[in-house]
């Protein structure tokens, strides 16, 4: 029983160990086979991607015969053009070692300028070529997708470069050289900013130059004293110097800040030697000149004119000028801006002195209105009026606060009111100068009619008041009668019908009275009529009432005379002695008188001079502010 259970235990065990066996065997075989399987699936991965390539491949020769025959011209048209742009492109790059080596611009400017001129160049060449080529790349990759004579994802990766190449902005197509060889920090740590600033200024400062000058700008060089003959020129130098200053020259500022970024200095210098080479100084000479000329009232205006443009474009000035690099713009600006000042005050101050020293000057032999009284209320309101109040206030502000003194407008027309007063005062010391009391009266009748119309409806006769204005009419009223009564209104007298009615000693006598009558008539009517002659009433309403009135006083006195006691002397052998005019005649005659003749007359000049005869001079003393104009 027991050898039994061993032999059994024995045969169990052995059983076990053959199954252990044929398990390991089993597991090696599976391990084999998986390593085998492993190494089969890569050699399939390669052989299907060379199956796909291989497919790609021939997939040209499975494509129509048509697009396969079109494919190689379409090819051969594009890659031409982009050959030669991708040559352009190596050249630039191959430009980049001498370009941004310090030495090359060290020791060879010219040089080192040609390479950026050839850096140019070619960049003009991509940016007009670079987008052609694309568009004629992405056309033959187009023509391949559709036709489908390349790979789909191949054509899709060719399409999509291209697209990203469209993008590409033609200032890019150099990274950045271009900049990087012109830098202000090169050139500067080269020595050579100096050159370049005035290069530049050069350049520019020529092309602002001959845009201004085709404006027309000879007139700038006009060196005359008259200003009467620079009042067409200082109209135009105002608009220039504004057009200069606000459009070109703001544009040069802001172009030389942009080109000179990091160089604010050489940015500075290279504007103010634009400006100069552009003629801004030219500006301020012509101002000067303007400045300088002969004083008269007529001066006054131009300096009102040149002051009011410079104060426009007072803050442009100092903006453009205020630093450094342009101390001598603001030295010539800064002088001719106390000239002009000065000047102007100077003439304004004056003005009633000489209206008071032309009150020593005969008035006009014609008993015309004197030039003076035409010319003091037009320019009076000239000053008062919108162009020119505000500015010559302004003026006169700045003077007087040199001098630590107030001024106002109110002050402005005071002075004003003053000059004209001091004119109204003329008159009587003019009128007392004529011998002929009647042409006196005919003068003061002419000037105060000419006063009181010209300042009708003015600023200068809304200072003066109604009541001062009516004052002149009635004085041209009064001095109008006056004028008649004792001239023409003598006449009438003398045809007088006193003795002539009864007839008392007989017709022989009655005829001898009315023949001396018309002697003394036609003596006195004759030389009243040829003095007077020579005499004007300037306003052509007022003559043609004067003269009615005149007609008046007489034809009617001359033709009744004439009707009544004429045929008593027309039937004498002698009667042309004595009817010498007929009524129509007299008429006639009468009503053309005082008619204004063509000849040269005596202008007031109002030479601007003190009481002593010399120019005044100018006031010392005074106080400059530090920006460029006052």
């Amino acid at each position: 029983m027991g050898m039994d259970q061993g032999a059994e235990e024995a045969r169990r065990m052995a059983s076990l160990q053959a199954a252990r066996s044929a398990l390991r065997a089993g597991v090696e075989r599976s391990r084999a086979l998986s390593h085998a399987l492993a190494r089969s699936g890569a050699r399939v991965g390669e052989i299907q991607a060379r199956l796909a390539a291989t497919e790609a491949g021939v997939r040209p020769i499975r494509a129509p015969r048509d697009a396969l025959e079109g494919a190689g011209p379409n090819i051969d048209r594009a890659v031409g053009p982009a050959a030669a742009v991708l040559k352009v492109f190596d050249a630039v790059h191959g430009l980049e070692p001498p370009l941004l080596a310090g030495a090359a611009a060290r020791e060879d400017l010219p040089g080192y300028l040609a390479l950026v001129a050839r850096l140019e160049e070619a960049l003009r060449f991509l940016a007009d070529n670079c987008g052609l080529a694309v568009d004629w790349l992405s056309d033959i990759v187009d023509y391949l997708g559709k036709r489908s004579l390349a790979d789909p994802r191949f054509v899709a990766d060719l399409a999509g470069a291209l697209s990203k190449l469209k993008g590409v902005p033609a200032a890019g197509l150099d990274a950045g050289l271009l900049t990087a060889a012109l830098t202000l920090d090169r050139l500067a740590a080269n020595g050579r900013l100096s050159y370049c600033v005035a290069a530049y200024a050069d350049a520019r400062g020529d092309t602002v130059s001959a845009s201004l000058h085709a404006l027309g700008l000879d007139y700038l060089q006009d060196q005359t004293q008259d200003a009467q003959a620079l009042s067409p020129s200082v109209e135009l130098w105002g608009r220039h110097l504004e057009f200069a200053v606000r459009h070109l020259l703001e544009a040069e500022r802001k172009l030389c800040v942009a080109v000179f970024e990091r160089r604010p200095e050489a940015a500075a210098a290279c504007f103010a030697d634009i400006a100069a080479r552009a003629g801004i100084l030219d500006f301020l000479k012509f101002g000067r000149a303007v400045a300088d000329a002969k004083k008269d009232p007529i001066k006054l205006l131009r300096l009102l004119d040149v002051f009011d443009s410079l104060s426009k474009l007072r803050l442009d000035f100092n903006r453009l000028f205020g630093g450094k690099a342009c101390l001598e713009i603001q030295s010539r600006t800064r002088e001719l801006v106390k000239r002009v000042v000065d000047g102007s005050v100077e003439i304004f101050e004056e003005l009633l002195v000489q209206v008071e020293l032309q009150r020593k000057m005969p008035p006009p032999a014609d008993g015309g209105v004197p030039g003076l009284v035409t010319f003091v209320p037009k320019y009076c309101n000239q000053l008062l009026g919108e162009q020119y109040r505000s500015v010559l206030t302004q003026v006169l502000t700045i003077h007087r606060s040199w001098r630590k003194e107030a001024f106002n407008d109110k002050m402005l027309v005071d002075a004003v009111h003053n000059i004209v007063k001091a004119l109204e005062a003329n008159f009587d010391t003019w009128a007392k100068a004529y011998e002929d009391k009647t042409l006196s009266s005919l003068f003061m009748m002419n000037t105060h009619s000419h006063f009181f119309k010209h300042l009708k409806s003015t600023k200068m006769g809304e200072i003066l008041g109604d009541e001062w204005l009516r004052e002149h009419e009635q004085y041209k009223d009064y001095y109008s009668a006056l004028f008649l009564r004792e001239s023409w209104g003598t006449l009438a007298p003398l045809l007088s019908r006193e003795g002539l009615i009864l007839f008392s000693k007989g017709q022989a006598t009655a005829r001898d009275l009315v023949k001396q009558r018309l002697k003394s008539f036609n003596a006195s009517f004759d030389e009243m009529y040829q003095k007077q002659s020579a005499w004007i009433i300037p306003d052509k309403d007022l003559q043609q009432r004067v003269c009615h009135l005149v007609v008046q006083a007489i034809v009617p006195v001359y033709r009744s005379f004439m009707q009544n006691y004429g045929p008593l002397v027309e039937q004498d052998i002698s009667a042309s002695k004595y009817v010498k005019y007929s009524a129509e005649g007299l008429d006639k005659m009468l009503s053309t008188l005082f008619m204004p003749k063509l000849r040269t007359r005596r202008t007031a000049s109002m030479q601007i001079r003190n009481s002593n005869g010399k120019i005044a001079s100018a006031v010392t003393g005074l106080q400059r502010s530090a920006s460029t104009l006052q």
